[in-house]
């Protein structure tokens, strides 16, 4: 049982009422390359991050507009922004950490920061061949000169997936991640 593991980088998404106050009323996000996950793309659109001890510039905006705004930060970014982010699924923004979001446009301050929870999106077909089910945690190992196996991994299955696994950037350098890595899924 093996899929490809994936990086992410720092990365907002946005609801359509704080896209039109940080990039103008009635702004559509501008579509820069197409992403692994059907539908999901990296945008020209960049944004400022700004928290109590630091700022990040040129934090890019991923497509399309959510119903919720969420910023999706690893540990090292949370300590330059001087937040306390909650480990969490994506889309849980329960007790999410304040930031400030600045557009060209205008600004707003939202609880939405959060560190992404490693995770493993599948199709439901692989998760019935290897008989797995949505919310099960697995371990996958990963190989390489500083391999190592990411435990406590949620696999996430729905029908608009495609088979991949994201770690942000701070699990990537662990493991010396580089290029297209396949790990060993382990039950």
């Amino acid at each position: 049982m093996n899929v490809i593991i994936e990086s992410s980088a720092r990365h907002i998404h946005l609801s359509q009422a704080d896209l039109d106050t940080l990039f103008g009323k009635g702004h559509m996000l501008t579509n820069k390359r197409e992403l692994s996950q059907p539908g999901q793309f990296l945008t020209e659109e960049k944004v400022r991050l700004e928290g109590p001890r630091g700022v990040i510039d040129r934090v890019s905006i991923l497509g399309p507009v959510r119903p919720a705004t969420q910023v999706e930060v690893s540990f090292t970014d949370a300590r330059v922004l001087g937040v306390v982010p909650p480990v969490k699924q994506s889309g849980d923004i329960e007790g999410a950490a304040s930031v400030k979001i600045i557009g060209p446009q205008g600004e707003v301050t939202r609880e939405a920061c959060i560190i992404a929870m490693r995770h493993i999106h599948m199709i439901p077909e692989t998760a019935e061949k290897w008989g797995l089910q949505d919310g099960q945690l697995v371990s996958i190992k990963v190989p390489g000169e500083r391999g190592l196996t990411f435990h406590q991994t949620p696999v996430r299955v729905s029908e608009k997936f495609a088979d991949r696994m994201h770690v942000d950037y701070d699990e990537a350098n662990a493991a010396g991640l580089a290029g297209e890595v396949v790990g060993e899924i382990v039950v």
